[in-house]
């Protein structure tokens, strides 16, 4: 009867276990529990640094963003209210502090260190022919206008949807669509004999 009721058992749509989580790790945050921040910043800082890192290009200001990003969700985890995912709504924020860094910060740096720091990203294959590509990929992507690179990096690297980096971006739907059309566009030309089939 016991194994009836079971198989009997509704199952939890896909992300439910995982929407859950977050909603008790920010019942935590907002209760103050430094634990539940810790757990939280563990879980974000790589995937936020290497977002901040793309958009930006400046070393130095990435841990400042990053903390700057991480202490709105300790200062206001009250904002979030679940209406969208956890990660929607932290990408939101690093993706308005990258702004205002990038209009504080309008000196250009050249990063010439760039080259020879190991990537935040995880490269199981070390061929020679992934790292032309990646190297590739990155230069014609760091031509980009900051508003295209921030659309494909969110897409490509991070497998966000168009209504969620419309969320993150502050703008409708149609714009990120048109911003990925023209990106895209950008990058064949650019890529154009180079890598043909990548977009």
């Amino acid at each position: 009867m016991v194994g009836r009721n079971l198989e009997l058992a509704p199952r939890r749509p896909a992300g439910q276990d995982s929407r859950e989580s977050e909603a008790l790790l920010m019942e935590r945050i907002r209760a103050r529990d430094v634990d539940a921040f810790e757990e939280l910043y563990r879980g974000y800082r790589d995937r936020l640094s290497r977002f901040l890192l793309k958009r930006i290009r400046r070393p130095h200001l990435i841990e400042e963003v990053l903390n700057d990003t991480l202490m709105v969700v300790w200062d206001h985890a009250a904002a979030f209210k679940g209406d969208s995912k956890l990660s929607t709504w932290i990408f939101a924020i690093a993706y308005r502090k990258s702004m205002k860094a990038l209009r504080n910060h309008q000196d250009p740096i050249e990063d010439k260190a760039a080259e020879e720091r190991p990537s935040l990203d995880p490269s199981p294959e070390d061929g020679f022919g992934r790292e032309r590509t990646r190297a590739l990929l990155l230069q014609a992507m760091a031509e980009l206008s900051p508003e295209h690179r921030t659309v494909l990096e969110l897409t490509y690297f991070h497998e966000l949807g168009y209504q969620e980096i419309a969320e993150i971006m502050s703008c409708p739907v149609g714009t990120v669509k048109t911003r990925m059309f023209h990106a895209r566009r950008q990058m064949r030309r650019r890529l154009a004999g180079e890598l043909p089939d990548w977009i």
